[in-house]
């Protein structure tokens, strides 16, 4: 009904009840969502490690997943799993221990990234300001919050020396789109894709299954007629996040 709703005012505002999906400023987008080390008693909780790297590449424009990346990463400051984040995340201490070092795990996801680009001609633009027409497609980066490379993957790199990957900079908060699209606070990933009718499926917690359901959000959202664009961005030589457009936190 929320979708239903927030559909037919869009369709309205454009004189069109036929269509009302919008033109995107992006191609394509890539939905991440990290597991991280995590206490139940708040110990260590200035210095999460990633310890699942999951990332899916949306098409934009069908919904389809079309390529999907995976890793589990050996935390190296706090090697031991604490039971509460093994309860959390379904994450083994043998699955991490078989992992790899977030430095190498980075290394892997930029090949990648690198074979997407070859394969389908994506580039990555922080701040586009209309929609492509030739053969270059545009492709940005989505995640639920800005925790995940504000926060995690932002000052995991710092404290280990590990050079962060240019084009993570700039991202799409589908949590605070969501709330500024359709007017309401969702209540976390599974409680927003229960308001607009979409079963939440799989493990939650589960970094992969997370992304998965975070895309089916994020095409959801694309259907009612919402507009994807960054809402925060690393500006170039600082260390400090900058707000793009009229996001709140």
């Amino acid at each position: 009904q929320l979708g239903l709703i927030r559909r037919k005012s869009f369709a309205l505002a454009n004189g069109n009840l036929g269509r009302s999906r919008s033109k995107q400023l992006y191609d394509y987008l890539i939905v991440i969502d990290f597991e991280s080390t995590c206490w139940n008693d708040g110990k260590h909780h200035s210095s999460p490690e990633i310890i699942e790297f999951p990332a899916v590449l949306l098409n934009a424009s069908t919904g389809e997943i079309e390529s999907e990346f995976h890793a589990y990463v050996q935390p190296q400051e706090h090697p031991t799993l604490s039971e509460f984040c093994m309860e959390l995340t379904g994450i083994k201490q043998a699955q991490i221990d078989e992992g790899v070092p977030l430095k190498i795990c980075l290394s892997q996801f930029c090949k990648w990234i690198h074979r997407i680009q070859q394969q389908k001609k994506i580039i990555f633009a922080a701040e586009a300001s209309e929609p492509t027409t030739s053969e270059v497609k545009l492709c940005a980066f989505v995640t639920w919050s800005d925790w995940d490379l504000g926060v995690c993957l932002e000052y995991e790199c710092r404290r280990k020396q590990l050079l962060k990957p240019v084009f993570l900079s700039s991202w799409i908060d589908l949590r605070a789109t969501y709330k500024l699209f359709y007017k309401r606070k969702p209540k976390g990933l599974s409680g927003a894709l229960q308001e607009v009718g979409i079963e939440f499926s799989g493990r939650e917690h589960s970094g992969l299954d997370d992304s998965r359901n975070t895309a089916l959000l994020a095409w959801k959202m694309i259907r009612d007629g919402c507009l994807m664009k960054i809402t925060k961005s690393f500006s170039k030589g600082t260390g400090f996040c900058k707000y793009v457009g009229k996001f709140p936190r």
